[in-house]
């Protein structure tokens, strides 16, 4: 097969170098590349925290971060601008991927997304009421929801290390599971882990909603253009006392599933735009500013091929993946050992209670509800599927990580029940997917025969 012209007349050195940015841009997207990268960023954070410079740790993400204006500015510490300001394009990404799986995906279909969505509230209840079991004072039991969560990019990475054997369905309902999980994670944050709320906050807020319809009514679809109302909701929910990174997930479900105009309208406009750029080039034009009008309109007809919802989410998805929940975790995950007490029954019941709830708790939850479902409620197990493969998705739903250590720092003021409530999460998310991979093996070598 031969190569196009244009191919042909690019220097071997720029071929080259567009195969590995393809091939790079391709790697982004793998989800089990991103857990890895994680997980990688965890333990460089144990170690760091571990070592005999384990005090600059502490120092480094609290050191802090200003930025000023015409005499004006904000000044933050870096575990703050990372935790409540970075974090808040996390749940951004979360909440447009809701919206997606409510238009078209399988949490559109009330039916079929009956099933995931009772196991995840299984996989919530379960392990919360194993963690109050073992935690029965009132500070302790505040971290009742911390290993209710599950982390979507571990959780489907492991899955995809499993390869492409794996039913179509086993994955669906993992990510349907865990995003039911995520709706929920936001909903008790929001309710159990917000301060004394601040009407006037809310007002606040309401106005930075009123800005996103406005933009959305006059068909503005540059994503620049909703900073700016994106920070006013975030400033309102901060002010309010609620936890400002709900505001990616409020923005994340206001997002576009349809584009403003027909695909065959952008793709006519950008059929135009190239060839009124060619005939410029052609006819000798150098004019800078004559040959950007079709460059913009092309620009434009891009734009508006995909729907919003889609088009950011795959622009976020690699600064999220490789980025943000990477520094997240170097930021979070940096236990010191020698400050747990491990002989403090408090500190001990925590950690166990989490590692417990994460490892038995998920799949527990997982499977007991889907059986009851199935059993008594009408609903069927996807094809393809059976319940050794729901006790898969169970044990994969005991990868807290992300969310759950998000949820511990909300849940625990006092540094040593915070670090056993992470330690808890470490080990009972690591444990978790050590089982479910192997469990994964065993369960494709056995479809195999």
């Amino acid at each position: 097969m031969t190569r196009p012209a244009s191919q042909k007349a690019l220097p071997s050195a720029q071929r080259m170098a567009a195969k590995a940015f393809d091939a790079l841009e391709h790697f982004l997207h793998i989800e089990a590349v991103g857990g890895i990268v994680l997980l990688a960023a965890a333990a460089v954070a144990l170690i760091w925290a571990n070592t005999t410079v384990d005090i600059t740790y502490e120092a480094f993400w609290h050191l802090p971060l200003d930025i000023s204006f015409a005499g004006r500015g904000i000044s933050y510490t870096l575990h703050f601008w990372i935790n409540d300001i970075l974090m808040t394009i996390f749940f951004l990404v979360v909440g447009m991927e809701i919206r997606r799986e409510m238009h078209d995906g399988a949490l559109a279909d009330l039916r079929q997304a009956a099933l995931p969505c009772g196991a995840a509230l299984g996989g919530v209840a379960v392990p919360a009421m194993i963690f109050l079991a073992i935690n029965s004072t009132e500070e302790l039991r505040r971290g009742w929801a911390v290993p209710t969560a599950t982390d979507i990019a571990f959780a489907v990475g492991v899955l995809a290390l499993l390869g492409r054997s794996i039913p179509s369905s086993v994955r669906v309902f993992l990510l349907a599971l865990a995003i039911i999980d995520d709706i929920v994670a936001v909903i008790i944050i929001a309710l159990f882990y917000s301060n004394g709320l601040d009407p006037q906050g809310f007002m606040i807020a309401g106005v930075g909603i009123a800005m996103v319809l406005f933009l959305q009514w006059i068909g503005i679809g540059a994503a620049y253009a909703f900073v700016i109302p994106g920070a006013v909701l975030w400033f309102g929910l901060h002010k309010a006392g609620a936890h400002p990174t709900l505001a990616g997930v409020i923005l994340g479900l206001m997002t576009p599933v349809h584009i403003n105009r027909s695909v065959e309208h952008s793709v006519g406009t950008a059929q135009s735009a190239i060839k009124d750029f060619a005939e410029r080039k052609q006819t000798g034009s150098t004019n800078t500013h004559e040959l950007m009008r079709p460059v913009k309109q092309l620009k434009h007809a891009q734009r508006e091929l995909l729907p919003p919802v889609v088009r950011v989410q795959m622009a976020l998805h690699p600064w999220v993946a490789f980025g943000i929940m990477p520094l997240f975790a170097l930021a979070n995950a940096g236990v010191n050992l020698k400050d747990i007490e491990f002989a403090s029954d408090a500190s001990a019941a925590v950690m166990i209670g989490v590692s417990l709830a994460l490892v038995f708790g998920k799949p527990l939850g997982v499977v007991l509800m889907s059986w009851l479902l199935v059993r008594f409620g009408g609903c069927r197990l996807p094809d393809d599927m059976n319940w050794r493969w729901v006790l898969l998705i169970g044990c994969l739903a005991g990868i807290g990580f992300t969310m759950s250590i998000f949820i511990a720092g909300l849940a625990f003021a006092d540094k040593f029940l915070l670090d056993a409530a992470k330690l808890g999460v470490l080990a009972g998310s690591t444990l978790a997917g050590l089982i479910g991979l192997i469990y994964g093996f065993l369960l494709k070598q056995h479809r195999a025969q």
